[in-house]
């Protein structure tokens, strides 16, 4: 049982070691792409003596509905922009390759950001004012996004490039806070997280009930959400820098210890086609928005929310999955749903059949939570403890940083190439992710081969 504060120093309390983890965000989700590696609680505890006026972690309870509004604030200020930046690019006749662009800056953040978080944050400063900091730092920049976009479409993606750099750092700084305050983060977290996805649609939907899905006023909305959860991040608990006194290694900031899992043939397949099937998914972030206003959709960060609503369900049943299917059949059916969802675009798209355009946003949950969610638990369970964070940081390096990036550019150039005088050809735009995609999916069908099936129950 943890002590009080003021208890004798040679009292026993509870210590918990921790290891580095990663975690996707929302979508990216939009999920997405979501983020840095952070730590998590592991169960290994020993007795060590409680120093004098150093706290334990405060146990969830009061603090965590505390924790549940920054994370409800955390994605709400993502979502509120993020959704319907490319619409809004679009209407202002702002060519496709400088949307791919602006949907690139996100993922070479999210490579920089372990290195800010290892050398700097993680070492030298509280969590919850690192937070603070760059949250009120970031929403201002967001603030000026419009103003930018005035003077230059270089300019506007150079500040969003620059809130990018302050707000991809904060997703692990979150699940770090989180974690610290909590007494069994495995039963806990999940409850607190889904109210980042909660965050995410409630933006998507105010956005759309103001009618700001093309007007510069996303970008106010989403700073001004930014400065309120900085301000807010004062108040959370204090969490002292988790890596004190340790040295920098960049190898382990971007995971490149579980390199040599490659050797084993089933995990570099499953490495390779992450990375591949990325590059498709780069489309529907970047242009998917622009596509369902296209569609006759007059509210379309509402419209895109279903799918973020579809990934909270199909989160409640995966369990029924993982034990009938196993990881590869898991994996199969999330690729398969994106090449489904593109081909539900492309055939859409020359009579405008909103029903087939819902249903490829829709079908987000499953692309989403069947191929991200059981890959991170099959690195999980495919890693030794000594290097399962850095495992799972290869690979969101590997799908958020790399995949994503390299697809936002080429999707970008793809839909430039299939622009006349402002019209884009949608049909072609979505056929070749779709083309891409299901490529991927045959060579994992054939080359994937796991002799010892991963617990995924566990």
């Amino acid at each position: 049982m943890t002590p009080r504060i003021g208890k004798h120093p040679e009292t026993p309390r509870r210590f918990t070691r921790r290891k580095e983890v990663f975690t996707l965000g929302p979508h990216p989700t939009p999920g997405v792409p979501r983020a840095a590696p952070r730590t998590q609680s592991e169960s290994h505890t020993m007795n060590i003596p409680t120093a004098p006026g150093f706290p334990p972690p405060a146990a969830p309870g009061a603090i965590g509905a505390r924790l549940s509004v920054m994370m409800f604030l955390q994605f709400f200020l993502w979502g509120a922009w993020y959704v319907t930046m490319g619409p809004y690019m679009a209407s202002l006749s702002i060519d496709a390759k400088l949307i791919g662009w602006a949907y690139t800056v996100g993922p070479i953040a999210a490579i920089i950001s372990p290195f800010f978080l290892g050398m700097i944050a993680d070492r030298f400063f509280a969590t919850e004012r690192v937070l603070a900091a760059m949250h009120i730092l970031g929403g201002a920049i967001l603030c000026a996004a419009p103003a930018a976009a005035g003077v230059s479409s270089e300019a506007f993606i150079g500040v969003v490039f620059a809130h990018m750099l302050c707000y991809m750092p904060t997703l692990g700084l979150t699940n770090t806070l989180s974690f610290h305050n909590m007494t069994n983060p495995q039963r806990q977290f999940p409850m607190i997280r889904v109210w980042g996805t909660i965050g995410w649609i409630a933006a998507n939907w105010v956005i759309s009930q103001l009618k700001f899905d093309t007007s510069p006023n996303m970008f106010y909305v989403a700073g001004g959400s930014g400065i309120l959860l900085g301000v807010y991040s004062f108040s959370l608990p204090h969490t002292p820098p988790p890596a004190k006194g340790k040295a920098f290694s960049a190898k382990d900031a971007l995971g490149l210890e579980a390199l040599a899992m490659l050797k084993s043939r089933a995990f570099a397949v499953f490495m390779l086609c992450s990375f591949l099937i990325c590059i498709p998914l780069a489309a529907y972030y970047s242009f998917a928005g622009e596509y369902v206003g296209a569609s006759g959709f007059t509210k379309i960060a509402q419209t895109m929310s279903f799918g973020q609503i579809s990934e909270i369900g199909f989160m409640l049943i995966m369990p029924l999955f993982f034990a009938r299917l196993g990881v590869k059949w898991m994996l199969i059916v999330g690729m398969s749903a994106w090449v489904l969802r593109y081909g539900l675009f492309a055939g859409a798209a020359d009579e405008q059949v909103k029903w087939m355009v819902l249903a490829g946003v829709i079908l987000h949950g499953i692309c989403y939570d069947f191929f991200f969610v059981t890959g991170q638990i099959y690195v999980d369970q495919k890693s030794n403890p000594a290097i399962r964070g850095q495992a799972q940081g290869f690979l969101v390096l590997v799908t958020q940083g790399l995949g994503l990036g390299i697809g936002a550019q080429v999707m970008g150039r793809v839909a430039s190439a299939n622009t006349t005088e402002g019209v884009r050809d949608w049909g072609t735009i979505w056929v070749i992710p779709c083309a891409f995609a299901a490529v991927v999916l045959v060579i994992f069908f054939l080359a994937f081969s796991e002799k010892k099936k991963p617990d995924l129950t566990a």
